[in-house]
């Protein structure tokens, strides 16, 4: 059985709030042959990164070689950051974000925690294969933190989506089909 770690956005986490529907629909979309894991995240009304960082060690030491990371929203932010900074001795077939932030991008993107290294560009080596959804017109996170990852990460697969969506309470196929790609 194939492994998916994914890691939700902020705020709320109930039915019908922040990334429930998504997982939701993940879930169901993916089956049996696929473990989707989504770990509750520590504070996600006003999440910390340490906090954050923690718990992610925690989960992708449980998972076994191969396993598809998918964040959403900051989850993807954290993830990417994650990847970027630590050591793990494992290999993942793929990380996916979607509608993910790039911390730092300006004044109003400023939650320094989450802002990537310096030295992000360098240690992308290290990143398994990356794809970014983003939706071209998103409400939340505008398009051109899109355009900062791509500046950042020229090898990531770019999947950008029609409409302005950011929470995909309503599933989003082209994640999980990615997903199934492997």
């Amino acid at each position: 059985m194939k492994q998916v770690l994914f890691i939700h956005s902020a705020g709320p986490q109930e039915e019908g709030q922040g990334s429930a529907g998504l997982l939701q629909y993940l879930e169901e979309e993916l089956g049996s042959a696929f473990q989707v894991i989504a770990p509750k995240m520590p504070d996600p009304e006003d999440p910390q990164y340490v906090e954050w960082k923690n718990k992610l060690k925690e989960e992708i030491a449980s998972l076994d070689d191969g396993a598809v990371l998918v964040g959403h929203s900051i989850g993807g932010s954290a993830l990417l950051k994650f990847l970027s900074e630590e050591e793990l001795g494992k290999s993942f077939a793929k990380l996916i974000t979607i509608a993910a932030p790039f911390w730092g991008i300006d004044k109003d993107w400023e939650l320094e925690d989450f802002t990537l290294a310096e030295d992000f560009v360098s240690r992308n080596s290290l990143l398994p294969d990356v794809v970014l959804f983003h939706s071209i017109g998103d409400d939340i996170v505008p398009y051109k933190h899109l355009e900062k990852y791509m500046e950042n990460l020229p090898s990531a697969k770019v999947r950008q989506l029609s409409g302005s969506d950011h929470i995909f309470q309503e599933g989003l196929a082209e994640a999980a089909e990615e997903i199934r790609r492997g």
